[in-house]
């Protein structure tokens, strides 16, 4: 690269060095503590072949005007007391699908299953919003 010309458009480089950052820092922010994500038209054949446990992390009035099929409503704030509930679904051996509305409240959910040993956690990609966005059913 020409010197002169990084020298005279320093602004544009330490504007694209924090862009950078910015990126690389909401995609370990996403990542969910080490969950993968799991994409709304790829969560139908991974519950069918896979087994998979939808939880949906969403607050019991959010559950009740939409969620994914057969999910298990468990509010992020009380995850922690109810990972028993999950167990009895022998979770920690198939893979868990964490869901919400958007996607933020169950890669904080993830963090915490991976703590409690959980190995196959996954978040839907989008929540349930990329869901609908798709045209899958919901139940009520």
């Amino acid at each position: 690269m020409d010197l002169e010309f990084i020298t005279s458009n320093w602004h544009l480089f330490a504007a694209l060095i924090v862009i950078s950052l910015l990126i690389g820092f909401d995609t370990v922010r996403r990542g969910g503590a080490g969950a993968s994500q799991v994409s709304a038209v790829q969560l139908p054949q991974f519950i069918n072949h896979e087994n998979a446990v939808v939880v949906d992390v969403c607050e019991v009035e959010e559950f009740n005007r939409g969620h994914i099929p057969n999910a298990i409503n468990i509010p992020l704030k009380e995850l922690k007391n109810q990972l028993g509930q999950l167990e009895k679904f022998k979770a920690k051996d198939r893979p868990i699908v964490l869901s919400c509305q958007s996607g933020q409240r169950a890669g904080r959910a993830a963090a915490m299953l991976r703590k409690a040993e959980f190995k196959r956690v996954y978040t839907l990609g989008g929540g349930l919003a990329a869901w609908e966005k798709e045209n899958l059913p919901l139940e009520r």
